[in-house]
């Protein structure tokens, strides 16, 4: 009697369990609105277009930071005039601070830019990877101007999470080069 009375408690909290049902993965979906360029001209010795989320952020030295408030992002901008024969160091630099972050990144993708109306010549580095920064470029007209870009995230690099917006922002930052004239 005491065995059929076990038995009957057991089944009865056996059967009594939910079945469990294998979840799929979710995916994060961000969406950015469609981006809005405007025209930047002022004091400093090149003129872009930049998104109109980004807030302009003036530092010395002509250089610029676009600050992206809904993605936390920052995407720096440094100028420096080309002097005598220093184009090979500011080139060498540049690079430098793109292949730096290849010990986090899965890869690094270059795309050449060249646009001779403009006389803007350059780089663009898709930095693929929980790597701090997701993409770099610089232009140059190879005789007065040189200008470095750097994106960057306000938060630990996850580069699977951050992912839409890398995209939207690396789209900007093209955008930023296509438009990119220089002020004599």
């Amino acid at each position: 009697m005491r065995i059929f009375l076990l038995s009957v408690v057991f089944l009865f909290f056996y059967s009594c369990q939910d079945e469990v049902v294998v979840k799929p993965k979710a995916q994060l979906r961000l969406d950015y609105p469609t981006a809005n360029y405007e025209e930047i001209k002022g004091v400093f010795p090149y003129q872009f277009q930049k998104n109109k989320l980004a807030k302009l952020v003036s530092k010395k030295n002509n250089a610029l930071n676009l600050y992206y408030p809904n993605m936390k992002a920052t995407l720096y901008l440094t100028y420096q005039k080309v002097k005598g024969n220093n184009i090979d160091s500011l080139l060498k630099d540049a690079q430098k601070l793109a292949y730096d972050h290849v010990v986090k990144a899965e890869s690094i993708p270059e795309q050449p830019f060249i646009n001779q109306e403009a006389n803007v010549f350059g780089m663009f580095y898709m930095i693929n990877g929980n790597a701090a920064t997701q993409a770099e470029f610089y232009t140059t007209d190879s005789i007065k101007h040189f200008l470095n870009g750097a994106l960057y995230f306000e938060a630990k690099p996850n580069f699977d999470s951050i992912y839409p917006a890398v995209v939207y922002l690396r789209n900007d930052m093209r955008v930023l080069m296509e438009t990119l004239k220089w002020n004599n």
